[in-house]
C-alpha cells in the first residue's frame, strides 16, 4: 500500500519532488565546490585506509573496501578526482531536474555507501534514507520534472527499436 503510494499518488509526487530538490541542490553545490575549488582525493582516501572503520573488537569491518581503496583507487586516482566531482554535480542536476531520476539517485547511493565504508558517517544515512525513498518511488520522484517527458520518449525509442528487432528476425 505504501509503494503504491510512493509510485502512483500525485501528492507522493510534489513531497518526492521537494525531497529531490532538496537532495539535488546538496549534490550539485558538493561537486560545484569540488570543481570550483580544487578538489583532491588522496587524501581522504589514504586517511580512510590508515584509519578504516573498526568493529568493537578493533578488527577492521570493511577489509574488503580498504583493499580496494590502497590496491585499485590510491593508483588510479586522477580518475577518481576527475568522477567524484563531476559524478555529484551531474546526480545533483538530474536530481534538481527530474531527469533520469531513477539513475541520478542511484549513483547517488553507490556514492553514498562509498562514503560510508570509509568512515564518513556525516549526513549520508540521512541521504541514504531519502535515496531509497525516491529509488523506490521510481518515475513518480520525477513526475515533476524533465523525466515527465524524458522516460515515455526513451520507452517509446526502446518499444520501437524492439518491435523493429522482432519483424527483422521474422
Amino acid at each position: 500500500m505504501f509503494n503504491t503510494f510512493l509510485r502512483e499518488d500525485r501528492i507522493s509526487a510534489a513531497i518526492l519532488t521537494i525531497i529531490r530538490l532538496y537532495l539535488g541542490y546538496a549534490w550539485f553545490t558538493a561537486g560545484y565546490g569540488k570543481l570550483t575549488g580544487g578538489f583532491d582525493a588522496s587524501g581522504y582516501l589514504k586517511n580512510a585506509v590508515a584509519n578504516p572503520v573498526k568493529g568493537p573488537d578493533g578488527s577492521m569491518v570493511y577489509s574488503w573496501y580498504v583493499n580496494f581503496l590502497e590496491s585499485f583507487a590510491l593508483p588510479n586516482i586522477d580518475v577518481f578526482n576527475f568522477i567524484v566531482p563531476w559524478g555529484e554535480l551531474l546526480i545533483g542536476l538530474g536530481l534538481m531536474l527530474g531527469c533520469l531520476t531513477t539513475a541520478a539517485i542511484f549513483f547517488g547511493l553507490v556514492m553514498n555507501f562509498s562514503f560510508f565504508l570509509a568512515g564518513t558517517v556525516s549526513h549520508n544515512p540521512t541521504d541514504i534514507f531519502l535515496g531509497f525513498v525516491i529509488l523506490t518511488a521510481g518515475f513518480n520522484a520525477g513526475r515533476y520534472g524533465l523525466d515527465y517527458w524524458v522516460v515515455p520518449f526513451i520507452r517509446k525509442t526502446i518499444n520501437k527499436k524492439s518491435t523493429n528487432t522482432v519483424k527483422a528476425a521474422a
